[in-house]
């Protein structure tokens, strides 16, 4: 497949009423899995639905492979798939019955190509064993696996996830960032997402996103370079706890005993004798927020 490359330049977009949704942003992005992170209102979805040609930037524009996403919006849509976090279904078709009306929308128009790529993403979506199950009886797991096959049916080089996880359980979750990871070897896969155990199990670089902007952009290695000789573990009573998270960030917190064992971010400890350990990436995200959230004034 093609190597892709996705330039964002100034892309903005404020809506009637003056409320902006996302501040001025600028990103280059290339073939592997890349994630948006940030809680919801953050802008995630809002800049995925420009890309996807779906949304007028008001600002700035997108370029994918140098087509601008605001004024060569057929020629960009040729080349993604794209699953909003809601997305319809059929529920009294059969999984195989739903891709191949999906595949039918999307001009596959032979009938030999369209059973060869309904029989293509049913293998990468491992849904093998559920082809000639009706869609009303899958589990929520299942109709997500199904969704991102349908966004793979015409081989698009970027595909576009909004919040793939969301509302799932642990085991699904699992199974769905595995597929994700997979796929990322050989296009470009934009995912958005507000749990962080996604993006380090999936991601090859991120975006943290607050209220519109962008607070960091970078690998995975290089948010935790700015934390690393940060992070903190220590014991304390339970009565110091109000105190101490009025000075530092917490990213864990165990109750052992009469004692609590705290996680922290900061540059230092004096409340109780603390050891350095390595950063997560929750660790780090936590950080990047907190240090915006005091910048703002707590807004």
């Amino acid at each position: 497949m093609i190597a892709l490359r996705i330039e964002v330049k100034g892309l903005s977009k404020t809506y009637e009423g003056g409320v902006t949704a996302l501040k001025p942003m600028q990103l280059d992005i290339a073939d592997g899995v890349f994630a948006l992170l940030g809680p919801n209102g953050s802008g995630k979805t809002t800049f995925m639905r420009m890309l996807a040609t779906l949304l007028e930037p008001t600002e700035g524009t997108a370029l994918v492979n140098g087509l601008d996403v605001g004024h060569e919006r057929q020629a960009v849509r040729r080349l993604l798939g794209y699953l909003p976090q809601d997305f319809g279904l059929y529920p009294t078709l059969t999984v195989e019955e739903q891709l191949d009306y999906m595949a039918l929308l999307g001009e596959i128009a032979d009938r030999a190509a369209r059973q060869a790529a309904v029989d293509r993403v049913i293998e990468q979506a491992n849904l093998g064993s559920f082809r000639k199950r009706r869609v009303g009886e899958l589990s929520g797991g299942m109709r997500q696996r199904l969704g991102i096959a349908q966004a793979l049916l015409t081989e698009p080089q970027l595909l576009i996830i909004d919040e793939p996880t969301s509302g799932l359980d642990p085991e699904e979750r699992i199974r769905i960032r595995s597929l994700l990871a997979e796929l990322g070897g050989d296009r470009v896969v934009i995912l958005s997402t507000h749990i962080v155990a996604d993006v380090e199990a999936t991601a090859d670089a991120l975006v943290i996103l607050r209220l519109g902007e962008v607070l960091f952009t970078g690998t995975i290695e290089s948010l935790l370079a700015r934390t690393r000789g940060r992070v903190w573990v220590c014991e304390t009573p339970r009565e110091n706890l109000h105190q101490m998270k009025e000075r530092y960030v917490f990213t864990g917190v165990y109750r052992l005993g009469d004692r609590m064992r705290i996680r922290v971010v900061g540059e230092g400890v004096e409340e109780c004798p603390a050891e350095p350990v390595e950063p997560s990436l929750e660790d780090a995200y936590l950080d990047v927020m907190a240090l915006a959230e005091r910048a703002a004034g707590g807004a």
